[in-house]
């Protein structure tokens, strides 16, 4: 069972969301969505590192494999996704962790900024 702490954000809702922040179309943004993250996979999947600035790096690691113990065969060396956030991304999280996930005080900042 989750809590609310805990809870699980479905790619639909997430697209959702998105929308709703950025004044997008739902379809705009699923679009968009699906572009960025199969960019991602082939950028990785070509041994290159993806650099976002001021949220993280996501990059390719070698992961060791292992002996199956009850099984047809061992499994061997593959290569898996790896994400780093950066320093700022890991700072903010600290700060905004009362918010919920509700984008509303980063909204009120922002607009307090622009006045």
């Amino acid at each position: 069972m989750e809590t609310a702490e805990h809870s699980r954000v479905s790619k639909r809702e997430f697209i959702s969301r998105v929308a709703v922040r950025s004044g997008l179309p739902v379809k705009v943004v699923g679009a968009v969505y699906t572009a960025l993250f199969s960019e991602l996979r082939c950028a990785v999947g070509d041994g290159e590192t993806v650099v976002l600035t001021g949220f993280g790096r996501f990059y390719r690691q070698a992961h060791k494999g292992h002996k199956v113990r009850f099984g047809k065969q061992d499994v061997g060396d593959y290569p898996v996704l790896k994400f780093s956030a950066s320093r700022s991304v890991n700072r903010r999280l600290e700060k905004e962790g009362g918010t919920g996930g509700n984008p509303e005080p980063e909204r009120d900042r922002e607009r307090e900024a622009v006045s």
